[in-house]
C-alpha cells in the first residue's frame, strides 16, 4: 500500500496499555496515528449492519445540569448511568483530525473566520449534501461529535458505536475533501457563531482574555477577536468582502495533508484501519509544509501598566503574566512546570500559605495554560492568578512585591534537583499507570499532540521530565522581571470616576494605569526576603508500592461484578469491590457522613456550610501535598451529608484519610479564618445563579423540592452569624453520625475494613438513627398540571433568556422502574438530534438547545431547554411546544430499521465499558447515594430495551408529553434576559397556572414519599 512512512514500534506507550499503535504518512503528507484497541471487539468482531442515512449538525457545548439540594455544586440529580456487563461490555470507536490552522490566521477585516470555517464544515459535502447528515448518522449509531478552534489549530472529533466506524469516517473525511460551504447555510451559521459568543459575553475569564488581546501590540497575532460574532462577520460582508470566497481561500490554503494530523481508534486490525485511511483520506490534497515556527521579537504588551477590568461576578482576581519564549522543543525539560510547581505551591513556605496567613488571598494558580494563547509557537505566557479577599484588594502592590521576593529566593537558592526528581517520579508513575479516558477525548488529545511532539512521544510527551537542566531553569527564571510583566486586576470594586475605556467586542469597562516606577525598581531586586517564604518540604505522599492486589488473591468473591456490603452496623455501612478489570495501583474511597441536624433549618444549613468550608481551609495544606502526588480528595456538602472522597494511587490513601479525619474530629475554627471564609461564602452566594442555565435549574428545583433554602435568604442570615454561633453548633452537629461508604479498586477486603476502622477510631459517637437523617421529598405535580414560573436574569446585563420545559413522569419504584427508564432514555435518543437540527440549525434560536431525562431524588422527568439572546422565553417555549407536538407524526412515521438503530445505539451506550476505574466507581456510587442499589441497572435496562416496540414509545409520548393527558404534567421555567420585554409576561401566559409564590404553592401541594 502506498504510504511514505509506516512504523508499528515508534510510539512509546505505558506498559499497562494493551492498545497497538501504528504511525503512517500518506503520499499527500497526512500524518496518521492508527490505534487498535483490542477491547472494542473483545467479544469477537460484529458485522456492520447496512448503513441507513438521515439527519443533524455540529458541535455542542456541554451544559451540565446537576440537580441537588439547592447549591450550584450539588449533583443529586441526573447522571446517565452506564454499566459494565461481564463478557459484553463494549467500547466505542473514535477519530480526530487536527489541522494546523487556527484563529491566528484570521484576516483583520473578517475576525472569527477560522471559527466560522469550523462551523461550515458540518454543513454538508459533495458526497453528503444534507446539512445534518454527519451528526444524524452518528446520532443513530450511538455516537456524538464536537469541534473547537484554537489559536494555531482546529480540531474535529467524534465517537460512534464500534461497527459504524467506517461509515462515520466516510462522512468525516469529506470535511477535508469537498465541503459545500453553501451561501444559504452561511447566513444561518453566522447566527450560530454569534449565539456561541453570547454564551461567553458575561464570562469574566473570557472578558479578561479579550482585554489582553485588545491591549496587545498592533500587528501581533494576539491583537484579534478570536470568537467572531455577527458584527465581525456580517460587517465584513457589508464592507463588500466576499465571506464565502475568504472561507474557501482559508480552507484551500490550510486544509491539506501536510498540515493535518489524523487519529483513528478502532477494534479492527491496524492493516484494516490503514486501508480505510488510505481509501477515505487519500484524496485530501497535498500541500507544501511551511515552517510553522515563528518568533516575534515585538513585546506582546506594554510594560509598567496595570489594567483594572470591571468584573461581572463579585470577585477580586489579580492576574500576573510573563512572556517566555516558545518552549515546545524543550518539553523533555519542563523548566516552566518546575517553576509552576513552586509558584503555585500551597504548603508551608509557599506564597499562598504566606498570603492566606495575612488574610489577603484565598487561592493561587500558576503556570503556562493549555489554551493556545498561552502555549503557542510564537511565545509561552506564564500566568499567575491570585484570588484576593477584600483586604487583599487594598494590598495588590504589596502582594506583587512578595511574588518578587519569592522569585528572588528561587534565584538565590538555585534550582533544586530533588524537586525536579519528585516531579519526574510523579510523571513516570502517572505515565506507567495511566488511566484511560473516553475514546473521542483520547483521539483529540493524540491528534493535538501530533502537532507538538514527535510521533514517538505522542503519549509520553505530556508526562516526560526526562532531562534535568539547571541552566534552562535559570534562563527561564530571568524572564520573571517587572519589565516583562503584565498586571490585570479583575474586580467588582471599580472606580467609575477614573478614565474608563471600553473593550469593543465585549463592551467591558477597564482602566489603564501606570505602575509607579519606584515600585518597578523595587520589584527588580527586592532588598529583603521575608523569612516565612521558603521552599516546600519533601512530599511524603509519593507512593512506592505499586503491587496489584487482584494478582495475589483468589477468593469466593473473585468473579463478583458489583460492590457487596461487607459491613452493616448502626453507624456504618460499607460497600466493597476489588478491582479485577483495570488492574492499576489506584483505589477510590467515597463516604457520605450524615451530620445531626445539618439541614434541619436555614440557620443549621448555613452553619454546616461554614463548618465544611472552614474544615476544607484547615485541611488545605495536607490535601494539596497529596494531590501533587496524585492522591486526590474532595469535601462537599449535600444537605446534611458531608461527602468525603479520597481517590488515586492507593499506597498512601489510608495515611491521607487518617490525617483528614484526625483534623476533622477536633477541629475548632479560629476568628481570622472565620472572617475570611465567611466573606468568601458571601461572595459565592452573590455569584450564584449569574448564569441563566444554572438559574433555570435552580428555579425548577426550588419549585420541586420540599426543603430548599433560598440563596437570597442565606445571604440575609449570613451577616448575623458569628464565630460563637458556629463554635456552639459544631459539638451537636458531630454528636451523632451515620456513615455510608464505598471502597473500590486496588484494596483487599481487610484493607477496606481497616479504612472503616479509621472512622471508628476518630469518631466514637452515637449512631444517627434513620428517622433523624434528612430525606428529600419532591412535589407530586397534579394531573394535567401546566405550570409556569417567570423570573428575570440575576445579572442585569445578561442578554440570554432561557425556556426550560420540565415534564414529571413517575417515581423510580416498583416493577415498571426499568421499563420506564428505558422508554425515557430511548425517547431522548430519538429526539435529541432532530431537536438540535430544528431549533438550532434551522431556526437558529440559540447556541444551547438540548433535552434529557431528569432524575430528581428518584422522581423521573424529562426536560427541554433553549437559551437565546435573540428571542424571549415565551417564544422559545412556543417553539419547544411546536417541536414536541410534531413528534407524534415523526414517531408514527419511524420505519422499523431506523427504530432498531436507535435501540441499538442506546444499548451500545448502556453497555459501554467504563473507560477507567473512576467512571465505574462513580456509577456504583450513584446507586448508593440514590439508595437504589441496582448496580446492574444498565444491564437490566439494555435487556428491557430488546422487547420495546415502536408502539411502546408512542404510548409513552402520548401519556407523558401530550396534552391533555392527565399524566402530562408540565412545569415551564422562563428566565428573562435583560433585553426581553418583561411587561408582556402575564399577557403571554395563556392557560397555564403561574407560580408567583413558591412557598405558597408548595404548602398546597402533595409530595411523593421520600426515596433517598
Amino acid at each position: 500500500m502506498a504510504v511514505t512512512f509506516s512504523s508499528d514500534d515508534i510510539v512509546i506507550k505505558s506498559p499497562t496499555d494493551r492498545r497497538l499503535y501504528r504511525y503512517i504518512q500518506l503520499p499527500n503528507g497526512l500524518s496518521t496515528l492508527l490505534v487498535h484497541d483490542p477491547e472494542i471487539y473483545s467479544d469477537g468482531p460484529v458485522e456492520a449492519p447496512r448503513n441507513s442515512e438521515d439527519e443533524d449538525d455540529e458541535e455542542e457545548e456541554d451544559f451540565e445540569d446537576e440537580d441537588g439540594e439547592g447549591s450550584e455544586e450539588d449533583d443529586e440529580e441526573e447522571d446517565e448511568e452506564k454499566n459494565e456487563m461481564k463478557g459484553s461490555a463494549q467500547k466505542k470507536a473514535a477519530a480526530a483530525m487536527c489541522v494546523r490552522m487556527g484563529s491566528f490566521a484570521d484576516p483583520y477585516e473578517a475576525q472569527g473566520l477560522a471559527h466560522f470555517l469550523e462551523h461550515m464544515l458540518f454543513m454538508g459535502s459533495t458526497d453528503f449534501p444534507d446539512e445534518n447528515e454527519y451528526d444524524s448518522y452518528l446520532s443513530k449509531h450511538g455516537g456524538s461529535s464536537n469541534a473547537y478552534t484554537e489559536t494555531e489549530h482546529t480540531c474535529y472529533h467524534f465517537e460512534v458505536k464500534r461497527e459504524f466506524l467506517k461509515g462515520a469516517l466516510t462522512r468525516f473525511a469529506q470535511f477535508f475533501i469537498s465541503p459545500l460551504v453553501k451561501a444559504e447555510a452561511m447566513e444561518r451559521e453566522v447566527l450560530a457563531v454569534d449565539s456561541e459568543f453570547n454564551q461567553v459575553l458575561q464570562n469574566d475569564s473570557c472578558r479578561l482574555q479579550q482585554l489582553q488581546c485588545h491591549t496587545s501590540a498592533p500587528g501581533h497575532p494576539f491583537n484579534r477577536f478570536f470568537w467572531g460574532n455577527k458584527k465581525s462577520l456580517a460587517d465584513a460582508m457589508e464592507k463588500g468582502i466576499d465571506l464565502r470566497e475568504r472561507i474557501v481561500n482559508l480552507y484551500n490554503d490550510n486544509y491539506h495533508g501536510e498540515l493535518m494530523k489524523l487519529v483513528v481508534i478502532g477494534g479492527e486490525t491496524l492493516d484494516v484501519l490503514e486501508s480505510w485511511v488510505h481509501e477515505l483520506f487519500g484524496s485530501i490534497k497535498k500541500g507544501s509544509l511551511v515552517n510553522p515556527e515563528t518568533c516575534l521579537d515585538v513585546p506582546i504588551w506594554k510594560a509598567g501598566k496595570l489594567y483594572r477590568l470591571e468584573a461581572v461576578k463579585d470577585v477580586h482576581i489579580l492576574d500576573l503574566s510573563w512572556t517566555l519564549p516558545s518552549l515546545r522543543k524543550d518539553y523533555l525539560k519542563k523548566a516552566e512546570d518546575y517553576l509552576a510547581h513552586l509558584l503555585g505551591h500551597e504548603g508551608k513556605g509557599s506564597l499562598l500559605f504566606f498570603l492566606k496567613a495575612r488574610g489577603w488571598a484565598s487561592s493561587i494558580s500558576a503556570g503556562v495554560g493549555d489554551e493556545g494563547m498561552h502555549r503557542s509557537s510564537i511565545a509561552y505566557v506564564f500566568g499567575m492568578s491570585i484570588h484576593l479577599t477584600d483586604s487583599g484588594l487594598e494590598k495588590i502592590f504589596d502582594i506583587i512585591g512578595f511574588v518578587y521576593q519569592y522569585l528572588k529566593l528561587l534565584r538565590l537558592l538555585s534550582p533544586q534537583e530533588w524537586i525536579f526528581k519528585e516531579l519526574q517520579d510523579i510523571g513516570n508513575m502517572e505515565f506507567g499507570f495511566a488511566e484511560e479516558q473516553p475514546q473521542d477525548d483520547y483521539a483529540a488529545e493524540l491528534a493535538e499532540n501530533l502537532l507538538v511532539y514527535p510521533p514517538e512521544h505522542v503519549i509520553y510527551g505530556d508526562y516526560a521530565y526526562k532531562i534535568w537542566d539547571e541552566e534552562m531553569i535559570k534562563y527561564i527564571l530571568d524572564f520573571f522581571k517587572p519589565g516583562n510583566m503584565r498586571v490585570d486586576l479583575v474586580t467588582k470594586s471599580f472606580n467609575k470616576s477614573l478614565d474608563i475605556q471600553l473593550e469593543p467586542w465585549f463592551g467591558s469597562q477597564y482602566v489603564e494605569e501606570d505602575i509607579p516606577s519606584t515600585l518597578m525598581q523595587l520589584w527588580q531586586d527586592p532588598p529583603a526576603i521575608d523569612s516565612s517564604l521558603h521552599l516546600p518540604s519533601n512530599n511524603n505522599f509519593i507512593p512506592r508500592d505499586f503491587s496489584i492486589r487482584a494478582d495475589k488473591v483468589s477468593c469466593q468473591f473473585a468473579d463478583v461484578s458489583y460492590p457487596r456490603c461487607i459491613l452493616d452496623e448502626p453507624m456504618t455501612k460499607l460497600w466493597y469491590k476489588l478491582d479485577r478489570t483495570f488492574k492499576l495501583p489506584r483505589a477510590n474511597t467515597y463516604f457520605r457522613i450524615t451530620l445531626k441536624g445539618g439541614y434541619g433549618s436555614l440557620r443549621n444549613a448555613l452553619l454546616t456550610e461554614l463548618f465544611i468550608l472552614l474544615l476544607k481551609d484547615e485541611l488545605n495544606e495536607i490535601i494539596y501535598q497529596a494531590s501533587v502526588a496524585k492522591l486526590e480528595s474532595s469535601i462537599s456538602l449535600y444537605g446534611d451529608k458531608l461527602e468525603l472522597k479520597v481517590y488515586g494511587f492507593n499506597d498512601k490513601l489510608p495515611v491521607l484519610l487518617s490525617k483528614v479525619l484526625t483534623v476533622a474530629k477536633s477541629f475548632l475554627p479560629k476568628d481570622d479564618r472565620f472572617r475570611v471564609i465567611k466573606e468568601d461564602l458571601e461572595r459565592t452566594l452573590k455569584n450564584t445563579n449569574m448564569k441563566p442555565l444554572n438559574h433555570s435549574s435552580y428555579l425548577r428545583l426550588q419549585v420541586l423540592c420540599q426543603s430548599f433554602w433560598d440563596v437570597e435568604e442565606k445571604l440575609c442570615l449570613l451577616s448575623d452569624l458569628s464565630l460563637a454561633d458556629l463554635t456552639a453548633f459544631i459539638p451537636d452537629l458531630l454528636s451523632q453520625l451515620y456513615i455510608e461508604g464505598l471502597c473500590h479498586g486496588n484494596l483487599l477486603e481487610e484493607e477496606a475494613l481497616y479504612v472503616s476502622d479509621i472512622f471508628r477510631s476518630n469518631f466514637s459517637v452515637q449512631p444517627l438513627p434513620f428517622e433523624m437523617r434528612h430525606k428529600e421529598s419532591v412535589v407530586c405535580l397534579p394531573s394535567s398540571a401546566d405550570l409556569v414560573r417567570d423570573v428575570r436574569v440575576k445579572n442585569k446585563l445578561e442578554t440570554n433568556s432561557v425556556a426550560e420545559l420540565y415534564f414529571q413522569i413517575e417515581p423510580e419504584v416498583g416493577t415498571d422502574l426499568v421499563k420506564l427508564k428505558a422508554l425515557t432514555d430511548l425517547f431522548d435518543e430519538i429526539v435529541e438530534e432532530p431537536l438540535f437540527n430544528q431549533l438550532r440549525t434551522k431556526e437558529q434560536l440559540g447556541y444551547v438547545v438540548d433535552c434529557s431525562p431528569r432524575v430528581t431524588y428518584r422522581i423521573l422527568g424529562f426536560c427541554f431547554r433553549v437559551q437565546s439572546s435573540e428571542f424571549n422565553p415565551v417564544y422559545l417555549q412556543e417553539r419547544i411546544d411546536n417541536f414536541i407536538n410534531a413528534q407524534e407524526e415523526m414517531l408514527n412515521g419511524l420505519d422499523n430499521e431506523l427504530f432498531e438503530n436507535y435501540k441499538s445505539g442506546l444499548m451500545g451506550k448502556l453497555l459501554e465499558k467504563d473507560p477507567s476505574l473512576v467512571y465505574e466507581t462513580n456509577r456504583f456510587w450513584g446507586q448508593i447515594v440514590d439508595k437504589r442499589y441496582m448496580f446492574d441497572m444498565s444491564e437490566k435496562e439494555a435487556e428491557e430495551l430488546r422487547g420495546i416496540q415502536k408502539t411502546d414509545i408512542i404510548d409513552w409520548y402520548n401519556t407523558y408529553l401530550k396534552q391533555p393527558s392527565p399524566k402530562c404534567r408540565r412545569l415551564a421555567i422562563r428566565v428573562w434576559g435583560c433585553n426581553a420585554e418583561w411587561k408582556n409576561v402575564d399577557a403571554q401566559t395563556s392557560s397555564a397556572q403561574v407560580i408567583k409564590d413558591v412557598e405558597g404553592f408548595k404548602k398546597l401541594s402533595e409530595f411523593y414519599p421520600s426515596l433517598c
